[in-house]
């Protein structure tokens, strides 16, 4: 048992929370240590035990609140404010040339472009409010998902409260890193259970879990690259909004690019290609996307997607194999 009384409890609990909050951005979502593993725990246990003796201190925002654990009936379907739309593709650089040269021929303005990586997960949408996570979806048809606030809450790399009291909806993409899905997959053939083919199917199962204890096991991380209702950031690009949300304490991916040049934009989707196995997460290409959100406006959208920005897919990767058997089969009708 504590020798703090509630009151010296309730201010050490307050420090610890920040300490933990720091230390836990630094880690999941700068990618940039700040104390040892051991440190942390050692912090992280004397705020539950305070939170065991008095759990009248313990708030949503608490580091110890990203467990898991709410057993749910089945997932309640959420509209957007905003529908999420989907994205037209590119496969080549003709594709790409021709889509810069449709962006000309849509605005008469001086433009740029900002290139992001394609993260291989599953879209999402976090709705914050005076600055608290508030509520969760996936992208479901684009104009309604389905709620996974609780499970998004085990996600480390998503804040449960932001550094400002700002209220709008960030989107992004939820995905498991490399290493995670390795362990995953590792664990589960060790136990006898079907092993997850991708990444990509392995975040979606685990956003998609009923026990938020299981998701929160997943360690899955965040990328977020998007925002609706967000007047109150006072941007006027996508750049400045990538920055901006930085700033709030969401996690944002470094490795981008801002061009005028669309063989620039080129040599980039080269070189990430070129790279993309060295990463820790899984890509499956560049989205480009006109960089003034003004322009954006002017340039417009079809009933799908945005004409100002495009998808550039990677090629799907290719391996050999080797076939040892084929079984057959025949059905009722002597159909092989």
């Amino acid at each position: 048992m504590s020798k703090l009384t509630l009151l010296e409890s309730e201010e050490r609990a307050r420090i610890l929370r920040e300490r933990l909050n720091a230390y836990g951005h630094a880690y999941y979502v700068l990618d940039a240590p700040m104390v040892s593993d051991q440190e942390y725990d050692k912090l992280y246990h004397e705020l539950v035990a305070i939170e065991t003796e008095y759990p009248e201190l313990i708030i949503q925002e608490s580091p110890t609140q990203r467990v898991g654990g709410q057993i749910l009936a089945g997932f309640e379907k959420v509209a957007h404010d905003v529908p999420m739309l989907s994205l037209g593709n590119a496969f080549n650089k003709e594709d790409l040339i021709a889509f810069d040269e449709r962006i000309q021929k849509l605005t008469d303005k001086p433009f740029n472009y900002v290139c992001e990586l394609k993260i291989d997960g599953l879209a999402v949408s976090l709705k914050y409010e005076a600055g608290r996570f508030v509520r969760g979806a996936t992208r479901g048809d684009g104009t309604v998902g389905e709620e996974i606030t609780q499970n998004l809450r085990t996600v480390k790399a998503i804040p449960l409260s932001l550094r400002e009291p700002i209220t709008f909806e960030v989107r992004g993409e939820c995905y498991m890193p490399k290493d995670a899905f390795a362990k995953l997959n590792e664990d589960r053939d060790e136990k006898g259970q079907e092993i997850f083919a991708n990444p990509r199917n392995a975040a979606a199962g685990s956003l998609r879990q009923l026990d938020s204890k299981v998701t929160a096991e997943r360690h899955l991380s965040v990328f977020l690259y998007g925002a609706a209702n967000f007047e109150a950031l006072a941007v006027n690009s996508q750049s400045e909004l990538l920055n901006k949300i930085s700033e709030l304490g969401l996690r944002t991916n470094p490795l981008r690019l801002e061009s005028d040049a669309i063989e620039e934009v080129w040599a980039f989707i080269e070189d990430i290609q070129e790279r993309r196995h060295t990463l820790p997460y899984e890509i499956d290409g560049v989205v480009i996307k006109v960089n003034d959100f003004e322009t954006q406006e002017e340039i417009g959208y079809t009933v799908r997607a945005p004409r100002w920005a495009i998808a550039y897919k990677f090629p799907a990767e290719e391996k050999e194999t080797i076939l040892r058997d084929i079984e057959w089969t025949v059905g009722r009708t002597g159909v092989v």
